[in-house]
């Protein structure tokens, strides 16, 4: 039920970000800027405010499991979608479109929003580590994948972006028995709060945007393919792991981060590099709008497997 509940807060605050945009209460301008700030100062506040946990908590090695799932389940991706994207006829501009969407999920905003929501101690501590190996590549591979040659990776801003250098300085802090001044953690966790709901208003806001035009694509198999790989079987691959006897809430986090819409950056990928905008645009909105039915579908099933195998793990 309250499964239910925070995803319903979450889809309503997006539905506002939806209509504020239609209403030219947000316009294009207002979108780029919303954007940047949450990427450069509520997200990394958010992070730093999580990563400083309590001494028994930084004892607690289960916590970076996440990391070393997080590069499997990337792994796996990648070949995933290599594989059944060298078994397609697809037209040149849609290659890295098509790979893009189905391993790179919206993990920095959705991701964050819904595991804050469900496990608000530890849920952003979660995502911050399970996102670490998501980071370093769609900074890397997602841009390799659009323009196929290295000197184009520009390193400086891989490790200076605000989110992979709040993600190091956090995981010095959770490693140390250091915490931040009082002070600072309280602008911290007031600045960072604010990452929630502002992301949710931002994917309805980008939903918005999409032109109507580009809804005969719906038409195209391919994103229906992208649809139920990203949404379905990337997640399910993780669930083989329930053997190893992990916490609920760790395999929960790994499960619903892998099973998140396409990103919308490869759609800016996309636009920049040349490859198929309307393609990237149309995947990240099909899959946005029916992860409303299958992350649902994924927790319940987690869940309940959970409870008839090893509920003290719950």
């Amino acid at each position: 039920m309250v499964f239910f509940q925070e995803m319903l807060v979450l889809y309503a605050i997006g539905i506002i970000g939806f209509l504020i945009r239609k209403k030219e209460i947000l316009n294009e301008h207002s979108i780029e800027v919303l954007t940047q700030l949450i990427l450069s100062l509520t997200l990394p506040f958010l992070i730093l405010y999580s990563m400083d946990q309590p001494s028994n908590m930084k004892m607690d090695g289960q916590l970076f499991w996440l990391i070393p799932i997080s590069a499997l389940i990337l792994i796996l991706s990648c070949g995933l979608a290599l594989f059944i994207r060298n078994m397609l006829r697809l037209p040149e501009n849609q290659h890295s479109v098509f790979e893009g969407l189905i391993i790179f999920g919206n993990q920095g905003f959705m991701g964050f929003a819904l595991i804050s929501s469900l496990f608000p101690d530890k849920g952003a501590l979660y995502v911050t580590l399970f996102n670490l190996p998501y980071l370093i590549l769609i900074w890397t591979y997602g841009i390799y994948l659009f323009v196929g040659k290295k000197e184009y990776v520009q390193w400086k801003k891989i490790f200076f972006n605000p989110g992979i250098l709040s993600t190091l300085i956090g995981l010095c802090i959770f490693i140390l028995p250091i915490h931040w001044p009082a002070v600072l953690s309280a602008i911290f966790q007031s600045v960072g709060s604010t990452t929630v709901p502002l992301s949710m208003l931002l994917i309805g806001a980008l939903i918005a945007n999409m032109s109507l035009t580009n809804f005969s694509l719906l038409k195209n198999k391919t994103l229906w393919l992208i649809t139920v790989v990203k949404l379905l079987l990337i997640p399910l691959l993780l669930f083989p792991l329930i053997l190893f006897s992990l916490p609920f809430s760790i395999l929960a986090t790994a499960v619903l981060v892998s099973g998140m819409p396409s990103a919308s950056t490869i759609a800016l990928y996309a636009q920049k590099y040349g490859g198929d905008m309307n393609y990237a645009a149309m995947g990240t909105f099909l899959t946005t709008l029916l992860s409303v039915l299958t992350i649902p579908i994924l927790y319940i099933i987690l869940y309940f497997i959970y409870q008839y195998t090893s509920p003290s793990l719950l």
